[in-house]
């Protein structure tokens, strides 16, 4: 039974990396498996450096805490042979320098490893030490499925199908504390993204970046910063290059490890010459004379200055780190003509490297009702037609392509949660990646924005995906429902995630309900009529209540019925699901049922998140027709049903309370901070009961 959390209770959870009492004693050894126990020990070369010390520690910590078996570190050896003192059972750890000669020759690539389980020796094998780390952690993902501290005999080689793969902190918005760092590294991951407005500064304030680059290269991890810094010349300014150099050349300059900038066209706007745009800033005051301008801010069009630009300043940054990698999304104007997009690529330096978001501005009919994939969603595996279009030209001219894939396991579908356990959509969302990187090249994943990366059984899955010689998918999911719920509850397990998958294909996604309830979930308000409220936040989130609308209105009122239609099929799988989950709760091991009872809360939040969303649009429909006005003999009828509608919102946003006192994760999100914690749930009560007052 879990126990209530306070808000940021999660971030204990978070902060144990290996998590304890993983070894179930009644699993017996199979044949063709080797059993490691406290006669064993862990050997690394006698020259290893510091970072291969600390990846032996953590092997230490997690046989200890999560196995139960104490074993001791120790050097040995040279350069060049492997040396276990007398023949003792070991697990060495070293890159393809410290083994013989040719011992890994089938090792390509930077953080490829090659694992050799034998009787008495275990030999990880990196490309480099990062890939040794990797190793090892994969050493820890067999042990966890296995639930026991057993290793089938083989020879294996990995190697990553994806670099960088790119997360925002899921611990606080650019807080990376080290067992975040460390957890990320776990999961495959190989860079952060960090907000960047100036040295040592993001939007929350101060953050000492080259102590972050440290860290993270501590755990194999490099670093991103994401652009926010002003671009206020032109490159045809007489002061463009003072300009640049101070704002990026002294960036770069401060912190040459970092390994790239990622700018994005709401956030690097440049004042074009574009003749398609208004020439200044989104933010910056309108002159006089201009306000009927209805054309984009430069950061909404592919200017045909953006090449000029990037020339600018990547020669500029490259003074400082001629490895830096630019990074440059076309998030923004995807929703643009084709042709402007494509001229905008064939202009760009061919040595940046150019990011598309995978899934958004696709047009799709779902049981007849017209959607548009707006911003970040699951629902829709992609690619759509915007990402393959600029996919195939990046092809064509040779510019390394990234995408914005949102692997991590989150997209902008609900904004409170940690994750969307959805697997088997998730898996056509990585089949159809897997399938850009071999038909356009794709090589680097931004797996996650600022709602953050979340480690959950979704990354456990996404890892194998993202890794050549990956489990099976259906094997894997298998074993980790058994794990999780038992082998009895196994199957029950599995129907429920594919009920909850075949739901978020139902989801409509909207920007009204992305910017509205499902952004904030069950906490959100209903207004009646013209009313306005101020949304609670806090002053020190990212961004709080600016990135939500409390005013709903919906962008096509006359498909509000037929959205209505699918939510309630996603809402009736949702709970379909979750009643199978809770049968499949009663095989949990024990080991195991603090988990399974926080993904029960999860898919109960979701539902609420969605009967919420439901709730809404139901009530625009009303709201709209008394906004138009409506005879005195009808408004009885309607506030009759609104009252209907508030009094089951009400009870709604009471029944979530449970799932946010017993998981501080949900209602929270790292830009946002808490926008459904009991808190707000109260306040959104409230609001509910002084207009069911007007209503009878």
């Amino acid at each position: 039974m879990l126990t209530a959390e306070s808000n940021y209770g999660f971030r204990r959870r978070l902060n144990q990396v290996h998590k304890q009492n993983r070894y179930d004693k009644s699993i017996l050894l199979a044949p063709g498996e080797v059993r490691l126990d406290d006669g064993w020990g862990i050997v690394i070369p006698a020259e290893a450096s510091d970072f291969l010390f600390r990846l032996a520690q953590d092997l230490q910590d997690y046989l200890a805490v999560s196995m139960g078996i104490n074993v001791a570190i120790r050097r040995g050896g040279v350069r060049g042979r492997v040396q276990t003192n007398s023949g003792s059972p070991a697990i060495v750890l070293a890159t393809q320098n410290d083994l013989p000669k040719n011992y890994a020759p089938e090792l390509t690539k930077p953080r490829g490893y090659k694992l050799v389980v034998e009787q008495s020796l275990v030999v990880v094998c990196g490309y480099d030490e990062r890939g040794t780390a990797q190793g090892s952690y994969r050493l820890e993902d067999i042990m966890n499925l296995r639930q026991a501290p057993f290793i089938k005999l083989q020879s294996s080689v990995r190697e990553p199908i994806f670099t960088p793969r790119m997360v925002h902190s899921g611990w606080g918005i650019d807080n990376f504390p080290d067992q975040h760092l460390n957890e990320i590294a776990h999961a495959g991951i190989d860079a952060i993204l960090v907000f960047t407005c100036g040295i040592n500064m993001t939007n929350t304030g101060h953050l000492d970046f080259n102590n972050l680059i440290d860290r993270a290269a501590a755990y194999g991890l490099d670093v991103y910063l994401y652009s926010y810094l002003k671009s206020r010349r032109h490159p045809d300014d007489p002061d463009a290059e003072e300009f640049y150099e101070k704002l990026y050349g002294n960036l770069i300059k401060t912190f040459p490890r970092v390994k790239g900038v990622v700018f994005v066209g709401e956030s690097c706007e440049i004042p074009s010459k574009d003749e398609h745009t208004k020439g200044r800033l989104r933010l910056d005051p309108c002159p006089p004379g201009q306000e009927g301008d209805k054309r984009p801010s430069p950061g909404w069009w592919p200017c045909r200055d953006y090449p000029q630009w990037l020339r600018l300043v990547k020669r500029i940054m490259r003074k400082y780190n001629p490895n830096l990698d630019v990074v440059f999304w076309t998030y923004n104007w995807g929703r643009q003509p084709l042709e402007p997009r494509l001229a905008l690529i064939r202009r760009l330096p061919k040595d940046i490297s150019l990011e598309v978001t995978f899934e958004m501005f696709e047009n799709i009919e779902k049981d007849g009702v017209p959607t548009r994939c707006v911003d970040y969603t699951a629902s829709f595996a992609g690619p759509g037609y915007y990402f393959r279009t600029e996919a195939e030209e990046a092809k064509r001219l040779g510019i390394p392509l990234y995408a914005m894939a949102n692997t991590g396991g989150l997209s902008w579908d609900i904004g409170v949660i940690p994750y969307e356990p959805i697997p088997y959509q998730w898996k056509n969302r990585w089949d159809a990646i897997n399938k850009a990187n071999r038909d356009w090249g794709l090589v680097g994943l931004m797996e996650c924005h600022h709602y953050g990366w979340w480690p959950s059984f979704i990354s456990e899955l996404s890892k194998e995906e993202y890794w050549t010689n990956g489990d099976d998918f259906d094997t894997h999911i298998g074993q980790i429902a058994a794990r999780d719920f038992g082998e009895a509850g196994a199957k029950k397990c599995l129907e429920a995630w594919k009920l909850w998958s075949s739901a978020f294909r139902d989801y409509p996604p909207t920007n009204e309900d992305q910017y509205g309830p499902f952004r904030v979930g069950p906490s959100y308000p209903l207004l009646y009529k013209d009313e306005t409220v101020k949304f609670p936040d806090v002053p020190y989130a990212h961004f709080g209540a600016r990135i939500m609308k409390t005013t709903y209105r919906s962008h096509a009122p006359e498909i509000l019925p037929g959205e209505i239609r699918l939510l309630e099929s996603m809402e009736r799988k949702m709970l379909q699901g979750l009643e199978l989950l809770k049968e499949a709760r009663k095989s949990t091991p024990a080991l195991r049922e603090d988990e399974a009872d926080r993904m029960i809360l999860l898919g109960d939040f979701i539902s609420r998140a969605v009967h919420t969303t439901i709730n809404t649009k139901k009530w625009c429909i009303l709201n709209n027709r008394l906004l138009a006005g409506v005879p005195e003999g009808e408004l009885k009828g309607i506030h009759a049903e609104m009252a209907a509608i508030a009094r089951d919102e009400i009870e709604n946003a009471k029944n979530t309370i449970p799932d946010v006192l017993a998981d501080s994760r949900l209602g929270w999100e790292p830009s946002m901070e808490y926008m459904c914690d009991p808190e707000h749930l109260e306040w959104k009560i409230a609001l509910l009961e002084k207009t069911l007052a007007k209503l009878v």
